[in-house]
């Protein structure tokens, strides 16, 4: 059917698109309240705020933009719709098909200056979800004992609704800006592919260049109820892929050989997944540790203040490591084993088999030197290893003396109750090390509380987010963004 009416082609296209929404109200989320104005963005009624940014937050769970292969463009008009409602234009940036990233501006004057702008930035994408291991739909936004489940209600859509709404307060406020206030959903995150930021920095940095920005990456500790300290990202781990190649000749399965690639294959990774790469702290390492010795129990701190010591140390570092794994990954480069392919059938020994590892390098570590380690460890010349494509580039730390960095480290800490702000070096990768690339000061933190318990949930079955802690993040956010960026 030829549609020639411009407006009944949006409408269809609208309902089309809204069509698998499934419904909110029966799950105890409250439909969107209409647009409230208010005297300054601080003051605004962030709980109808949050109200509405829940709704955000659930629909964009149910926009299925698992990668691969992506399908973000679903989600950045989704996004566009809410904007242009409030009267924001926003730009969608295609970077490969169904692929788009979304950028939209709030001028403080008519000429903008890059160095001072601010960036809100969080990825759309979402990693795979194994529908047989959650206990819900994983794309259902189910609402249940307090919380949000969904892939994604943690990595990095719950971020992603909280700059939004901060962005939407900003606008309704008619806010004095002093600076560019910029959104910014990217693409390809959790692959790092060619559909990422980088291209995105490539193709369109005029329209998003700053000289901050606020993004994933950081944590709100919460243990008992209560909020420990907050860790602001202000560096990361260089993310790399290598595959461990094993080949022999291929046979009959009837009559085995010692050369069987699978098994040069599988005593290579069993010697790497018992490898340990040599501890190195960085700067911002030890500044975690020793802001997170004066927050712990006794018998932790003296082991953190233990860690660097002559006699004990190696004894200290393997007590943290067992006592949390993420403290343990933020001392040395590490290597996990994610992923086996070999063969054809069962009946036939193959000439080729193959094993990926996930290495997280230290900032300053290079992948030829541990990859020199691991030969030498492996010392089978049937293995070899190879470095595979988009490689994660090593990025120099964001400055922990910059003026947003300050007002991030004061407004957390007292939205918090008074808890210490630490420097954090993410274990994970993120947008931020191409930022800090182009000489952007990118600083993470997912501003909801969390314990360590849900935090393991992250690319794993049943992820979920408390709906309180949901609330207070975007509490925190906006009060960060209107301290920084709004005149007073």
């Amino acid at each position: 059917m030829l549609i020639s009416n411009r407006k009944t082609r949006m409408l269809l296209h609208g309902l089309i698109f809204l069509a698998p929404v499934l419904p909110l109200a029966a799950q105890g989320i409250p439909p969107n309240p209409p647009p409230a104005q208010s005297a300054s963005a601080r003051s605004a009624d962030t709980a109808a705020l949050s109200r509405e940014a829940l709704v955000w937050l659930a629909q964009l769970i149910q926009i299925n933009t698992t990668n691969p292969p992506g399908n973000e463009q679903a989600a950045a008009k989704y996004i566009a719709g809410i904007l242009e409602k409030e009267g924001i234009t926003p730009e969608l940036l295609e970077v490969a098909p169904g692929r788009s990233a979304l950028v939209a501006r709030l001028r403080s004057s008519a000429i903008s200056d890059p160095s001072r702008a601010l960036l809100l930035v969080a990825h759309m994408d979402v990693v795979g979800a194994e529908r047989a291991r959650w206990s819900v739909d994983p794309f259902g936004a189910v609402m249940k004992d307090g919380y949000i489940y969904g892939r994604g209600a943690l990595d990095d859509k719950s971020m992603l609704a909280a700059n939004l709404a901060t962005f939407v307060a900003l606008k309704r406020s008619n806010a004095r800006l002093n600076r560019d206030v910029i959104f910014l959903a990217t693409t390809d995150e959790e692959a790092g592919g060619e559909a990422g930021i980088k291209t995105l920095i490539a193709r369109n940095w005029d329209k998003f260049a700053a000289g901050y920005a606020i993004n994933e990456g950081g944590e709100v500790v919460a243990k008992n109820g209560k909020v420990q300290y907050v860790a602001v990202q202000a560096s990361e781990k260089v993310s790399i892929n290598v595959a461990v190649i094993a080949k022999g000749p291929a046979g009959h399965a009837s009559i085995p050989t010692k050369d069987n690639a699978v098994v040069h294959l599988a005593a290579a990774v069993a010697k790497i997944g018992s490898y340990s790469a040599p501890v190195h702290f960085t700067a911002v390492v030890r500044r975690y540790f020793e802001g997170l010795a004066a927050v712990s129990d006794d018998e932790i701190a003296k082991w953190l203040r233990s860690l660097e010591s002559v006699d004990r140390g190696e004894h200290a570092q393997r007590v943290i490591s067992e006592t949390n794994p993420e403290w343990g990954a933020m001392m040395h480069d590490t290597i996990a084993p994610t992923m086996l392919s070999g063969g054809v059938r069962a009946n036939v020994i193959p000439g080729e088999a193959r094993a990926t590892l996930n290495i997280r390098l230290l900032p300053g570590d290079t992948i030829d030197v541990l990859l020199g380690a691991l030969t030498k460890l492996v010392s089978d010349p049937q293995v070899r290893f190879e470095v595979q494509p988009n490689a994660g580039l090593a990025a120099p730390n964001s400055s922990l003396e910059s003026d947003f960095y300050g007002v991030i480290n004061k407004v957390a800490s007292q939205d918090f109750g008074g808890v210490p702000v630490l420097p954090y070096q993410s274990p994970w990768a993120t947008d931020s090390s191409q930022l800090r690339l182009h000489n952007v000061q990118a600083y993470g933190l997912w501003p909801f509380p969390v314990t360590d318990a849900d935090l393991k949930r992250m690319h794993g079955d049943d992820e979920r987010l408390p709906v309180a802690s949901f609330n207070k993040g975007i509490e925190v956010l906006l009060h960060i963004v209107s301290e920084f960026a709004v005149n007073k």
